[in-house]
């Protein structure tokens, strides 16, 4: 997976570098089954005027589409966080379309007591 930062102050770089190190770990495991040069990682933090807040937004380009997400916090890191949590859960409801999930029906065992109940 290719990660490319912008507009980051230096300041804030190394914080945002070791939260996104540890998140691109958590996406590989989930990323396997495509090529790592075919993944890319934008990522983009910029203070927003007047307020003490930081808003980073990620763009994870895979081949099979294009996932966005944005946070805000008043904590760089913490907008981080929140961004891949949101990242995160696109990923799996991105996949469970390509798997197509929603045409399998999951089987339900109906009418069938529990072990303890005997009998009746």
């Amino acid at each position: 997976m290719r990660v490319t930062f912008r507009h980051i102050e230096a300041k804030f770089r190394q914080p945002i570098e070791q939260e996104c190190a540890r998140h691109v770990e958590k996406l590989n495991r989930w990323l396997k089954r495509y090529a790592p040069d075919l993944i890319q990682l934008h990522t983009t933090l910029e203070k927003l005027p007047r307020r003490t807040e930081y808003s980073l937004s990620l763009n994870l380009a895979l081949p099979t589409g294009t996932l966005h997400a944005t946070a805000s916090a008043a904590d760089a890191r913490a907008s981080a966080k929140a961004a891949f949590a949101e990242l995160e859960n696109q990923l799996k409801k991105h996949q469970q379309k390509l798997r197509k999930d929603y045409v399998w029906k999951r089987k339900r065992a109906r009418g069938v007591g529990k072990p303890s109940e005997g009998p009746s």
